[in-house]
């Protein structure tokens, strides 16, 4: 009998271990406090973003056409084929070129460029400058 009790010992103390360690760490409460601040600095990055005044973005620039007429005509195509893709027409001295998506990651931009370089042979991913 006595060896029984032997054998058992190790698994008795762990069982104590682990019930003096929970009651212990169920006594004490962790409270984070975090500036007021921070909350404003995330809602004023993110429409820093959205307005472009920083952009740490990608794009796919899918053309960059000569004309107004034809930047659309891309533009349009890409809504056709992509309902779901958002676009827009910049104009950069001397060309119209229409820009893609608006990625948080390089990753998320392969992805979509994969998709869109068989119908927009000129397409390319970037970072535009802020």
């Amino acid at each position: 009998m006595i060896d029984n009790v032997k054998a058992y010992k190790p698994l008795f103390l762990g069982v104590f271990m682990i019930t003096a360690l929970g009651t212990n760490a169920q006594e004490k409460t962790l409270k984070i406090e975090a500036d007021p601040l921070i909350q404003e600095l995330v809602i004023l990055k993110n429409k820093m973003v959205e307005t472009k005044e920083i952009n740490d973005r990608y794009i796919i620039q899918l053309s960059a056409d000569a004309t107004l007429g034809e930047a659309e005509k891309t533009r349009a195509k890409l809504q056709k084929e992509f309902p779901e893709m958002t676009s827009t027409i910049e104009y950069q001295a001397p060309n119209y070129k229409v820009w893609a998506g608006n990625f948080r990651n390089r990753i998320e931009a392969d992805r979509a460029f994969r998709d869109l370089k068989e119908t927009f042979k000129k397409a390319f991913v970037f970072k535009p400058r802020s």
